[in-house]
């Protein structure tokens, strides 16, 4: 039998759900949802509409899945990042996490800020997705706050995630020195 070459054999080796989410992940993430129409993701996975309805219902459902897979992702990056670091520390090694984001070939800022900034429904169904990401964002600060031994965590920890929110927004637009300077200032209010 003779070996499948070409774009051929690249959509018959991966599914065509991955397909769409991996078309999406690339084009939501670099030119937003809303500039990006569903053809255009359909084209680059070489997938037929019917695909998209099977798999995903519609374009808001994509759009979800697309956030929830980088979300998922995330996490475990951080985690990874952050499983050698002792709990008092983490709070802080997470900023040298957010550095190397930020100088990273690809990085263009937090794709839950930019799809959340996109779409003015409150019920559309992304924003459950970011609501649940920064709902595990406070909770690994307030647990890295505690940890950290800091006289008020709970207020820490907020300020950590506005630092964390600037340190990103302000990267996109100043490159990554923004991230270096959010560490710089959590390394100050961690020490009290």
């Amino acid at each position: 039998m003779p070996k499948i070459t070409g774009k051929r054999a690249k959509t018959s080796e991966i599914g065509v759900r991955d397909r769409l989410l991996d078309a999406a992940d690339r084009l939501f993430y670099r030119e937003g949802v809303r500039a990006v129409g569903i053809d255009r993701v359909l084209a680059e996975a070489d997938a037929a509409k019917a695909s998209l309805y099977q798999h995903f219902g519609c374009k808001d459902q994509l759009v979800a899945s697309y956030l929830e897979r980088r979300t998922v992702d995330a996490r475990a990056r951080i985690e990874a990042y952050l499983a050698d670091t002792p709990p008092s520390q983490r709070a802080l090694k997470f900023f040298d996490w957010v550095v190397e984001w930020a100088e990273s070939k690809d990085f263009r800022g937090c794709p839950l800020q930019h799809t959340v900034s996109e779409l003015t429904d409150t019920a559309h169904p992304a924003r459950t997705i970011a609501h649940g990401q920064r709902a595990w964002f406070a909770e690994r600060f307030l647990e890295w706050t505690k940890a950290a031994g800091v006289k008020d965590p709970k207020a820490m920890a907020r300020a950590l995630i506005v630092l964390f929110d600037g340190a990103v927004a302000g990267s996109e637009v100043d490159g990554p020195q923004r991230a270096s300077d959010a560490r710089w200032m959590a390394r100050k209010l961690l020490a009290g």
